[in-house]
């Protein structure tokens, strides 16, 4: 019996891989958690075949989740299923140690596809994100400067970008007012820019907004 952890934050989402899972891969057994830190705590008590998870959990990046469920877990596959953008986040997360990527527009197949592949010790890129990857690889020559920024600070940038607070991306992450406004001072040093409207313009550019 293979067992399989999926880690999101939406109950819909959950349901969705669930039930998928179940229908189509037989002699599975799946659990599921909607924090980072149940997240954390089962794969350090548990033996899991496969960790399924999001990238958006409040107060953590879902990027250091993954970071540190390698380290604690360093053979342990994960696959990301995320409602971002290949271009945004593919790079960073298997950088981090995933073994797959998907994304929100991912078909039913494609997904008990990408499943059964890292559940068994492959890996998985859909042509989507192999195409998004390589176009990612050909734009590193030019060393967008967003690339300098640590996890936190690349999504403090992006929700900047989109037109969120302060106060609302403290909310959003759960987060101090004070702690956001340290990330969102190091970007503008990092990337040279003064306010938000500057911010709010290099995300388009470099299409980080979903």
């Amino acid at each position: 019996m293979k067992r399989l952890l999926v880690v999101h934050r939406y109950p819909v989402v959950r349901y969705g891989l669930i039930k998928l899972i179940e229908t189509h891969l037989s002699g599975v057994l799946v659990a599921e958690t909607d924090t980072a830190s149940e997240a954390l705590q089962r794969v350090r008590e548990g033996d899991w075949d496969l960790v399924v998870m999001g990238l958006s959990f409040p107060g953590r990046g879902g990027v250091e989740l993954l970071k540190t469920i390698k380290e604690l877990r360093p053979n342990l596959p994960v696959l990301v299923f995320s409602a971002h953008s290949a271009e945004m986040y593919a790079r960073r997360s298997f950088s981090a140690g995933a073994a797959g990527y998907l994304t929100k527009d991912a078909s039913r197949a494609e997904v008990v596809r990408a499943v059964e592949r890292v559940m068994s010790g492959g890996r998985y890129v859909s042509p989507q994100v192999a195409e998004a990857l390589a176009a990612d690889l050909e734009s590193r020559r030019a060393h967008p400067p967003h690339r300098t920024l640590s996890d936190r600070e690349f999504e403090v940038l992006r929700l900047l970008a989109s037109g969120k607070t302060i106060g609302e991306i403290a909310t959003l992450l759960s987060l101090s007012d004070r702690t956001i406004s340290t990330y969102r001072a190091r970007l503008l040093q990092k990337l040279a820019m003064k306010n938000n409207a500057q911010v709010i313009r290099y995300g388009i550019q470099n299409h980080l907004i979903d």
